[in-house]
């Protein structure tokens, strides 16, 4: 094996001391707080095939691959038989082929190996290789996984694989950072939580939300918080860095990526067009502030949420959509990077309105790792989420705030099941309606 990959395949000197080498396992275990994701028990353990693996950058997708390996060697898998290389080091699909024939050549004895190519899409033409790997039968007993920091990129070639991909039920993957109610889970124990479930559990989790609003799911983040009661500078530029990094190798430019993310955050949570928002950048076509975001979107950065088309249920392509930070995390890692500055970076859940507006925006994350997830606006009103599932709309109204009017509640009334979610201790019925204590609501949806 290239000499540059062997401190991440630490298990082929000592399968036994592979935790306490591997430089990502050090790390997690050199945190407060220890998260093993759910994926790990998805992940494909005997069915050979192509499998993929997405999520944003600074996800931790890289210390899963490691928690995998481990989980591999655990259960018996030879040493030999588990290699991990990184794309970041390998620049085209010619030396990928020549990395992964040299790797096959000195395989173990094995009826399954298993391979790792992490951050794949830094290859260019990656897919070539893949493809005439498989086409000549030189993966037919490999276990082969496939990572990338964006989404769109692995989608396109996903397309180039066709019957290649194994028989496997589920082939693709995606690592979100953690949910509320993981976050939730992560920081307190099963008898804290029992505890709170049998008091004021509304209290309880008010609390956790607004420090949810705050590291969001990133666990660098969540540690920070933990540890010294605030996010790092570092940590903040760190995810900043490596966003403003990624965009500027698919050949963006920084001026313009600063001036769209201060018009998204102008103009935060409300409804806007391509056109409206190029109107006030230098920017001189709309379609490319839509490259912009689009781009930034399969990075999992940012969520376009569109207006709901009632007849289809799909997305309405020609009215206003919304855009949000896929995490609240990235929100203030972005500001930061804006204002110049990771040392004074002030919370905005100090601003009620901005408190109010990462609500919902996190509400609506949620709901769109599950469903596909829209706003919902007609002559008699607006709801916050319209999720479709079976074809069926699950509709939520966002209210933080424990004040009702029923006037804002219009059109939500109107529809079949449709709750509102608000600041409030207790469910209750009001003129039909199901209200429903928001972070009680968001964690058992988590």
């Amino acid at each position: 094996m290239d000499i540059r990959f062997l401190p991440h395949n630490q298990h082929w000197q000592s399968a036994e001391l592979f935790s306490q080498r591997d430089p990502n396992l050090v790390r997690l275990a050199s945190m407060p707080l220890v998260y093993t994701s759910s994926l790990l028990e998805d992940f494909p353990l005997t069915e050979p095939g192509i499998y993929s693996l997405t999520g944003g950058r600074q996800i931790g997708k890289t210390t899963l691959l490691k928690q995998w390996m481990q989980h591999l060697l655990e259960r018996g898998v030879a040493p030999a038989a588990i290699a991990y290389i990184t794309g970041e080091i390998i620049d085209d699909h010619h030396s990928l082929l020549m990395t992964i024939q040299s790797l096959l050549e000195h395989k173990a004895e094995a009826s399954r190996c298993y391979l790792i190519i992490d951050e794949v899409t830094y290859i260019r033409g990656w897919d070539k290789a893949i493809k005439f790997l498989a086409d000549s039968g030189q993966l037919q007993h490999i276990v082969l996984l496939l990572t990338g920091s964006d989404s769109m990129l692995i989608q396109q070639a996903r397309s180039r694989f066709p019957g290649r991909r194994g028989a496997a039920d589920q082939v693709d993957f995606h690592l979100y950072p953690l949910s509320f109610r993981e976050t939730v889970e992560l920081k307190y124990d099963s008898a804290t939580l029992a505890q709170a479930q049998q008091g004021d559990f509304h209290s309880f989790l008010s609390q956790a939300l607004m420090e949810y609003l705050q590291h969001g799911g990133y666990l660098t983040a969540i540690n920070d918080m933990a540890q010294y009661q605030r996010i790092l500078p570092a940590t903040l530029r760190t995810y900043a860095d490596w966003i403003r990094g990624d965009m500027l190798k698919h050949g963006k430019q920084e001026r313009y990526l600063r001036e769209i993310f201060s018009g998204i955050i102008k103009r935060y949570g409300s409804q806007l067009s391509w056109n409206s928002l190029a109107a006030d950048l230098s920017i001189d076509h709309p379609r490319t502030v839509a490259d912009y975001i689009e781009l930034l979107a399969a990075m999992d950065a940012l969520f376009v949420q569109y207006a709901l088309q009632m007849d289809k249920l799909t997305a309405a392509p020609k009215k206003a959509r919304k855009v949000v930070f896929s995490d609240p995390f990235i929100l203030h890692a972005i500001r930061a990077w804006l204002a110049y500055d990771y040392q004074t970076a002030t919370p905005l859940t100090d601003d009620p309105k901005w408190c109010g507006q990462l609500v919902e925006s996190v509400v609506t994350n949620h709901f769109a790792r599950q469903w596909p997830t829209y706003y919902l606006k007609t002559t008699k009103g607006e709801v916050d989420i319209a999720a479709v599932k079976q074809r069926e709309i699950l509709a939520i109204e966002i209210k933080w705030t424990s004040q009702l009017r029923t006037q804002d509640l219009k059109l939500i009334r109107q529809i079949k099941g449709g709750r509102v979610w608000a600041r409030v201790p207790t469910r209750y019925e009001l003129d039909g309606l199901t209200i429903e204590s928001l972070p009680v609501a968001l964690f058992n949806t988590g």
